[in-house]
């Protein structure tokens, strides 16, 4: 394998100290050895991954899902949990320029119909996943952001056909919402889990279904001949057709069409201890819901129903010992700057993930160019726990020949182009971030 970031990024490493694995006994699944032959082989066992399995296993088809480490290993079982809106990081009006106001539609629609299919899965399935929070509260973290909510309320009322509730700075902290911020705008969609029970669910689902999972099982080659064969360390496995469901976690090799078009990005977080109620309500935070603010560097965070306190931020540069001491001092200080009433609250779970963009920001699901058989869904731009299972089902449809029976926006179907640099694309963050940085002010 290619990969563009350092060998611990894809380690057990970042998440040794991570809470959701002390919640979560997980099923073992052995690795693959000998040769075996499939139907569909599915690289990556996430939610993208497992979604698909399960569905073509229950609709009869012979599936085997290969993952380098076990499911739920990466971002779908270290996430934040976020269950919303989004997998792109493209405005209205560039959907609109890039493929029209009928795309811009189904896209926001589609955004929706994820949310909504995440928890049909839920119920269907009788995951356990501590759901809570009542659609996502966006927070203003300065006057003149509260101004842009007020506007973009307008929008979420067009676009997703509900209605938002707008929260002055003056009833922040009637609402639970306590901190500094100028004003929030909650959308009625969506809720938070634990992520890796959740993935967790869906693997057992996938294999009760019929699905072969294959632990530890790395992909090393995918080459073409009579169908496809897909080549592990002790064995490989001979099918008609693949599919990539390895986001983030993706390889510039496997296949080499995916060499440039993919980014990963780290997004850290931390876990405190349970907070009694007493100090939740020193600080005023005593909300159920999942939030985040205005800043391009956000911060996402939640009170979850333990009492834990859960506090993400993207950024992160490398996955060196200094680089994760610095980025773990910097969430650290954000958090009790943002909240100074728990400032001596105990932190003791922290870890990171890499979440994935793409040049056009917005997913890609659906057959890979010039390669008969082989599929790809990837690139939710750190908001995947819905979108991500909505691109399995997508890819499941696909792979059976047949049209999908949800909305398949164009947007998702637009093959992304490569990023400058190639296999030194990281190079391009360093400037980035520097500049949100600056913006966010």
């Amino acid at each position: 394998m290619k990969r563009i970031w350092e060998a611990a990024a894809y380690s057990a490493d970042p998440i040794r100290r991570g809470w959701w694995q002390r919640t979560v006994v997980r099923p073992r699944f052995g690795a693959l050895d000998g040769n075996r032959a499939a139907e569909v082989v599915v690289i990556g066992a996430g939610v993208t991954g497992l979604t698909a399995a399960r569905l073509l296993a229950e609709a009869g088809v012979d599936v085997i899902v290969l993952d380098a480490e076990h499911p739920g290993f990466g971002a779908s079982g270290r996430s934040g949990g976020f269950v919303c809106l989004g997998g792109a990081r493209i405005s209205n009006r560039g959907l609109e320029s890039r493929h029209g106001d009928v795309a811009r539609r189904d896209w926001r629609q589609a955004e929706k119909a994820a949310v909504d299919f995440t928890a049909e899965q839920i119920d269907t399935l009788g995951l356990k996943v501590d759901r809570h929070s009542e659609g996502e509260t966006l927070l203003a973290h300065r006057p003149r952001d509260w101004e842009s909510l007020k506007a973009q309320a307008q929008t979420i009322r067009r676009d997703y056909e509900v209605q938002p509730v707008l929260i002055g700075r003056e009833d922040l902290a009637k609402h639970g919402l306590n901190g500094p911020f100028h004003g929030a705008l909650t959308t009625p969609i969506g809720f938070a889990v634990n992520p890796l029970k959740y993935s967790t669910g869906l693997a057992k689902a996938a294999e009760e279904a019929g699905a072969r999972i294959f632990a530890h099982s790395p992909a090393t080659a995918i080459t073409r001949g009579n169908g496809w064969q897909v080549s592990t360390p002790k064995g490989q496995v001979r099918c008609r057709k693949v599919i990539i469901a390895t986001n983030g976690y993706s390889s510039e090799d496997l296949p080499d069409w995916m060499a440039g078009r993919y980014l990963p990005l780290q997004s850290s977080v931390l876990v405190t201890e349970p907070i009694p109620k007493a100090l939740q309500a020193a600080q005023g935070w005593t909300s159920g819901q999942m939030a985040y603010d205005t800043r391009r560097m956000l911060h996402y965070f939640r009170l979850m129903p333990d009492g834990r306190f859960l506090f993400g931020m993207r950024g992160g540069l490398a996955q060196t010992a200094g680089a994760v001491a610095r980025n773990r001092h910097a969430i650290l200080r954000d958090f009790r700057k943002m909240f100074p009433a728990w400032a001596e609250v105990e932190t003791p779970w922290y870890w990171s993930g890499l979440v994935c963009m793409t040049m056009p920001r917005t997913p890609f699901v659906g057959p890979v160019p010039g390669a008969e058989g082989l599929f790809a869904g990837f690139g939710y731009h750190g908001n995947g726990m819905a979108m991500g299972g909505y691109a399995g089902a997508i890819l499941a449809d696909l792979v059976q020949g047949r049209a999908p029976d949800r909305i398949y926006p164009l947007a998702m179907r637009h093959r992304p182009v490569s990023f400058p640099l190639g296999r030194f694309r990281r190079a391009l963050m360093y400037p980035a971030y520097a500049l949100y940085g600056v913006m966010d002010l």
